[in-house]
This record gives structure tokens, C-alpha cells and sequence, in this order.
């Protein structure tokens, strides 16, 4: 089963957790997960340029907050912090009419290793293909990137019309180990498509960062220890 679901999904309540914190019930949850889907999606979109990794969305009474975690934080920032202040008023105006202005909040971190985020690898090969780089050397680079930055295995797979050929395929590159079936092991997963002039090609990412275990997950952070090797 675990070749067959999202890895994330798989280990939620294990050594994951939920990307949006927030208690709803009936119509309610339904607003609030609609908005949640659309906001997360406009944010990916909208930063594409500065790396992020993910948007973890928490919400009070009257009060919602978003903390963004990215590659490039300044991108976002901008000069003297008008970047988030811009980017609030974009997503009141979209999709967040309920709350007031000062409702909103927006936190960036920096990601402190983004060549072991999937998503920010994800990104790259993504832009390199748009770019009409061949689709095996980009593969490549990705995951010497991913090994060079301590992760235990990686697995890239890429399909439709690549190069431009006629008949759509697809290509998959695997290096180290990726334990689908160990809940303990830490597997962060991604997916996207590059849209090109020959039609979209599907990238999928999985990147094995090591093993996580019930003492790590007490640390102060809340977070499991990455095991993999540091450089």
C-alpha cells in the first residue's frame, strides 16, 4: 500500500503532521479547507521564484497565519518588508474577504536545507525543462544535488512527450534506497508538471532523509531528527 499513496500521506500522526492547524465542524470546515486549498496553491504559484518549501496555515478566532518556509526568505520580504505586506493584501483580496487586514499574518523562515526539501528540487527540474534543457541531464544534476546535500536516497520520474518526441514516455532515475514501506523513515515527496510547447510533462520527486524514531519526535521543536548525513 505504501507504493500506491502519497508518502505524506502515509505517515501523517507517524512522524508527520498536518500542513493547516485548525478545529471546524459542517459548513465551516468546508469554507476553511476551500480556502486553505486555494490560498496554499495562489502562495506556491505566486513565490515560485523564491524556493518555498511549504505553507503551514494555523487559525484562531478571528485570526489566521501563515508560515512560509523558503529557499530565498528575501525574495519574499523585499525592500523594508513591502514584499509580505503586498502579498497580504493579494490574498485578502482573493480569497480571504472574511477576515480584516490585520487579521492576516505572514511568517517567513529560511530553509535550512533546501536541496533535501522535494518540493524545491521539484521546482528546479520544472524550470529547467520549461527551459528546454534536456530532461536526463536535469535529472541528474537533481539528484547529485540531493546527495551531495546528505540524503539516502532519491527517485526522479518524469513523463510525457520529453524531448519532444512524439510518443509520450516515461523516465525514472533512482539512487540509494526509498522505503516506501517503513513508516519510520522519513520521505518527503513532491509532484508538478512543466508545461512546454509540446504539452505538459509530469515530475514526480521522492527524497529519503533517514530514519525517525518515537525519542526524536520529543525533542524541543517537535520535530524528528534528520539522520542523514550532514555535509
Amino acid at each position: 500500500m505504501g507504493k500506491k499513496i502519497n508518502p505524506k500521506i502515509f505517515r501523517i500522526g507517524i512522524n508527520r503532521t498536518w500542513p493547516s492547524v485548525w478545529f471546524a465542524t459542517g459548513q465551516d470546515y468546508i469554507k476553511n479547507t476551500r480556502q486553505d486549498v486555494q490560498t496554499r496553491r495562489f502562495l506556491m504559484n505566486e513565490l515560485k521564484e523564491a524556493g518555498v518549501d511549504n505553507v503551514k496555515i494555523e487559525r484562531g478566532v478571528k485570526k489566521i497565519s501563515f508560515d512560509i518556509t523558503a529557499s530565498k526568505p528575501g525574495v519574499i520580504i523585499g525592500r523594508g518588508g513591502n514584499g509580505i505586506e503586498e502579498l497580504k493584501k493579494k490574498v485578502h483580496n482573493k480569497y480571504l474577504k472574511n477576515f480584516r487586514l490585520k487579521e492576516i499574518n505572514i511568517n517567513i523562515k529560511e530553509c535550512d536545507r533546501p536541496n533535501l526539501s522535494s518540493q524545491i528540487v521539484m521546482q528546479s527540474i520544472i524550470a529547467d525543462i520549461e527551459k528546454r534543457m534536456p530532461f536526463k541531464r536535469t535529472m541528474k544534476q537533481a539528484i547529485s544535488r540531493v546527495e551531495k546535500a546528505g540524503g539516502l536516497g532519491v527517485k526522479v520520474v518524469v513523463s510525457g512527450r520529453l524531448n519532444g518526441a512524439e510518443i509520450a514516455r516515461e523516465e525514472k532515475l533512482v539512487s540509494g534506497k526509498i522505503p516506501l514501506q517503513t513508516l519510520r523513515a522519513d520521505i518527503d515527496y513532491s509532484r508538478g508538471a512543466a508545461k512546454t510547447t509540446y504539452g505538459t510533462i509530469g515530475v514526480k520527486v521522492w527524497i529519503y532523509k533517514g530514519e525517525v524514531f518515537e525519542k526524536d519526535l520529543k525533542n524541543k521543536d517537535g520535530k524528528g531528527e534528520i539522520l542523514g548525513r550532514r555535509k
